[in-house]
């Protein structure tokens, strides 16, 4: 098994591409051991000293790591636990990801149903090429809730991202938003 690595655009985080499938449909985002229980995958991953965060898309993990560790220190530790998971024949999660996007319903839905849409097809695609995932999680008077995830995830250039790029976007298409913040879940 031949795992890629990629680098992302927040330095603390590093992209896994193991040539296989990750998850069939939808994301998982794991902040802590604790969390990563339902996943074996994550577990191992968790396992290693150093790890902080790990996301999963459809083919890829992507591995947050604390501050004072560096990447040559712990990056072959992490492939060993990628390599060992896909061997050891167990399922990458117990149960189902996480859907993508909050559930909404109300006066507003279309507007919401509009922002999910051009969420899905313009710009998770591309912040998945960096490891990550936006999500909506909300919208109240013109304001634009997401989650940030992965990779995005306290990454030095998200606001940017936020604010020049997904925001100009919902704008120029959407003229009922006004703005767009992110959301800690």
């Amino acid at each position: 098994m031949f795992i890629q690595t990629e680098s992302t655009p927040n330095p603390a985080t590093l992209k896994f591409l193991p040539g296989q499938e990750v998850l069939e449909t939808g994301t998982a985002d794991f902040l802590s051991a604790e969390a990563a229980q339902q996943s074996p995958l994550a577990a191992r991953i968790f396992a290693v000293e150093g790890v902080k965060g790990v996301f999963f898309g459809t083919d890829f993990v992507t591995v947050t790591k604390d501050e004072d560790v560096i990447w040559d220190h712990i990056k072959p530790s992490i492939l060993g636990a990628i390599m060992e998971h896909y061997q050891s024949g167990q399922p990458v999660m117990q149960g189902a990801a996480q859907a993508a996007h909050a559930e909404h319903d109300g006066p507003d839905s279309e507007i919401v149903n509009q922002i999910k849409q051009l969420l899905d097809t313009r710009v998770r695609p591309a912040v998945a090429q960096d490891g990550g995932d936006i999500t909506f999680h909300g919208f109240e008077r013109g304001v634009v809730y997401l989650h940030m995830q992965g990779a995005c995830a306290g990454c030095p250039s998200s606001t940017l991202t936020l604010k020049m790029g997904i925001e100009n976007l919902l704008r120029h298409y959407i003229p009922e938003v006004t703005e767009v913040r992110p959301v800690a879940v």
